[in-house]
């Protein structure tokens, strides 16, 4: 006898963002807050991807340009948005992703994204009529 899930199981909440013109979602539950770019302290010798660091209500928290880690339209400006992550459990580390531009919050049905075609950071694809967002999986973009 197959068993069905509960609508509860079967869905999750995503906020949707652009990168160029890419879509991109990331599970609600990871996000600790959303603000506009402030001051950037650069760090010397760090990785690419890293812009810096800025103070946050006075926490120090390293953005990341995910441009440089997706390779999405690097040679347009950098977004005025971050989305900013608390990344372990019971860790003061945050993180934040420059974002271009920061949509809404959705449900989505998780029985819809197909994740035959997941790469490293990427959870899987949802398609849309006139679109693919790729989901991604906050915990596995290297910091």
């Amino acid at each position: 006898m197959a068993t069905t899930k509960s609508t509860a199981e079967a869905s999750t909440h995503v906020l949707e963002f652009n990168l160029g013109e890419n879509r991109y979602c990331v599970d609600i539950g990871y996000v600790a807050e959303i603000v506009n770019t402030d001051e950037l302290t650069p760090i010397p010798n760090t990785p690419p991807h890293i812009e810096g660091v800025m103070d946050l209500r006075g926490e120090t928290t390293k953005i990341v340009n995910l441009r440089e880690i997706f390779g999405a339209n690097e040679d347009e400006e950098l977004g005025d948005r971050i989305i900013v992550f608390k990344r372990k459990r019971g860790a003061n580390e945050r993180i934040g992703w420059l974002a271009d531009e920061v949509h809404q919050v959705r449900e989505l049905q998780t029985d819809l994204v197909d994740t035959s075609v997941e790469g490293s950071q990427i959870a899987g694809i949802i398609r849309r009529e006139d679109e693919f967002v790729l989901w991604v999986d906050p915990t596995a973009v290297r910091v």
